[in-house]
């Protein structure tokens, strides 16, 4: 139903849904390109930013599409199986994107509280193999939900007051016994948060213990700076989760809008923001992207320039008759 309540600014809505969602794409495409293309940058830190950012493009990819059909379109209409579709491609990423931040932790202890191992420790193979293991993880923890919901019976009033499919939603549509699916979800959501915020903040808190040990105050600036881009994502993935859930469970006199506005922004904002924080915090990546941009630059106005001379020099040849075709062959070639 796209967001009831607000259906008269659907319109207005979609400029900010579009333009997160560009700006998500360029920014976690030129991330890829950057890191794909330098020799230097293909180290275990920015192969962990590269599955950061394929998270952070297929998150999106799942909603905005069938969000703008709904705003732009009025395209409400969506089948039984295309919703647990959706539903399971959502939460999967989700659960893919926090084992991915608890693999950046884990990157960050090695490198600070272990440096002298850190090559041995995580090779470019050992993330892959972690980056392997998260996404069979969450394949296995997400696909029995909508396995257990494909076997229930659906009530005749089958409305999602949302933008997406998500659980909860399809929950509640169901008529049938769902003690069992609601048994595992929660057991899921207790086990998925509360294994990756514990990882998360033994490594942190292992890391300033390591931090608070090194006598040098250059020291201390230097190896809490190369966790705080990590901390920024982790806060902008977190914050809205944390705000959402919530709301939801003690927000009764909220208006729906406020919780439908919330989760969308859960899936919005962190793409969008993820790689410009790790542009701006880390400076061999920018320093790679601003080289990138400005010989596309460069080359463009190179391109332009030489064929603006190529074609001046053909139009001002002098040449005998019947070998002005010869020699204009020339000047472009050479």
């Amino acid at each position: 139903m796209g967001i009831p309540g607000l259906e008269a600014a659907h319109i207005w809505i979609s400029i900010p849904f579009f333009t997160f969602y560009i700006i998500s794409l360029l920014g976690n495409v030129t991330l890829l390109s950057v890191v794909g293309k330098e020799q230097i940058l293909q180290k275990p830190m920015y192969l962990l930013l590269c599955m950061l950012a394929l998270t952070d493009i297929a998150t999106p990819t799942f909603v905005v599409p069938k969000a703008l059909g709904i705003f732009w379109f009025n395209l409400k209409g969506i089948t039984v199986a295309g919703c647990l579709t959706q539903m399971f491609f959502l939460h999967t990423i989700s659960v893919m994107h926090s084992s991915t931040l608890v693999t950046m932790a884990f990157d960050r202890y090695v490198a600070i509280c272990n440096p002298l191992r850190y090559a041995t420790i995580l090779t470019n193979a050992q993330i892959a193999k972690l980056g392997l293991v998260g996404f069979i993880r969450a394949v296995l923890f997400i696909l029995p939900l909508p396995l257990l919901l494909s076997q229930q019976t659906f009530c005749a009033n089958r409305i999602i007051p949302h933008t997406q499919c998500e659980y909860i939603a399809m929950v509640k549509m169901v008529c049938g016994d769902i003690r069992v699916s609601r048994i595992y979800s929660f057991v899921l959501m207790f086990v998925i948060n509360v294994f990756d915020l514990t990882f998360i903040a033994l490594s942190y808190g292992l890391i300033i213990r390591a931090v608070l040990r090194i006598s040098s105050h250059k020291a201390h600036q230097k190896a809490l700076n190369t966790c705080t881009a990590h901390i920024c994502v982790m806060l902008t993935y977190y914050t809205p989760t944390f705000f959402s859930i919530l709301t939801h469970h003690f927000g009764q006199g909220i208006a729906p809008y406020v919780h439908i506005i919330l989760a969308d922004l859960y899936l919005l904002i962190p793409p969008m923001l993820n790689p410009i924080i790790y542009g701006v915090k880390m400076k061999e990546l920018r320093d790679k992207v601003v080289k990138y941009t400005c010989r596309s630059s460069a080359d463009t106005k190179f391109t332009q320039s030489s064929a603006d001379t190529r074609d001046d020099i053909s139009s001002g040849l002098q040449c005998p008759s019947g070998n002005c075709q010869i020699v204009r062959e020339y000047v472009n070639q050479h």
